[in-house]
């Protein structure tokens, strides 16, 4: 298959992915999911693959939903259930993901580092949930964050709005390590994975699942709400603004 949103490189024990929309801040739209579901397709059928290792470029991880595609599809694309499928993904499927962070992440960025098995991150990597000010609520990226973070930090970061460093990521268990160097806490992790059979990988994660709170009924409930809010009319508005002027809706 060829990729355009992203670049995969093979390597001894892993399946390493770059999300590669420099012009879009890594922006995730409906062909950068499917384009993650098919590399993630690889990395199983590749009975050597321990991890697959997800990393942005030039200072940013990813910047959430491409709104410029957002806009296109006048709110009526099941984008909300295409992103939750992959988030739900991460947590199921047989392979560690590793979320290597170098910069800014923000919206479902977040949503893609909180589905993550392991999350390394630079000292100058920043997270922040912005969708409030754009009258939007993180709907599909809350589940796996308050699977991670607990359910304090993640409200107090949907209505903030505010920008996480990474220390304070750290404190609060949005990362798992900060390192200048997350290459070596990488390896010294896949050392540990290469001993493992990805079966107990996948037992892992099932077993895990039924304590996480993320099922059926809340896929639904996030799926929903995003698809409602996306469709209001003052949304569609402010972003109907933003990709004809560059204009965001805290600058009226």
């Amino acid at each position: 298959m060829a990729y355009r949103t992203i670049e995969l490189r093979r390597e001894p024990g892993l399946l390493r992915v770059t999300l590669a929309r420099p012009e879009r801040r890594n922006g995730i739209d409906d062909e950068t999911l499917r384009e993650l579901h098919a590399a993630l397709d690889e990395a199983e059928g590749d009975a050597a693959c321990r991890a697959v290792v997800l990393a942005g470029r030039d200072g940013v991880f990813s910047t959430g939903m491409d709104f410029r595609s957002a806009a296109g599809d006048g709110g009526a694309s099941d984008g909300g259930a295409a992103f939750f499928a992959l988030l739900e993904r991460f947590t199921t499927m047989p392979r560690v993901v590793v979320a290597q962070v170098d910069g800014q992440v923000a919206g479902g960025g977040v949503g893609l580092v909180a589905a993550s098995d392991f999350v390394h991150a630079t000292a100058r990597s920043t997270f922040a949930l912005p969708e409030a000010l754009w009258g939007l609520l993180p709907c599909c990226v809350l589940p796996f964050l308050v699977r991670r973070v607990g359910f304090q930090k993640a409200y107090a970061a949907t209505l903030s709005t505010q920008t996480i460093a990474a220390a304070e990521a750290y404190r609060i268990h949005l990362v798992d390590e900060v390192a200048e160097r997350p290459e070596t806490v990488l390896r010294q992790l896949l050392f540990r994975l290469n001993r493992l059979d990805p079966v107990v990988v996948g037992d892992a994660k099932r077993y895990f699942r039924a304590f996480s709170g993320v099922d059926d009924r809340l896929r639904e409930h996030a799926v929903t709400e995003f698809g409602r809010l996306m469709s209001a009319p003052a949304v569609r508005q402010r972003i109907t603004e933003f990709v004809a002027h560059g204009r965001y809706p805290w600058e009226r």
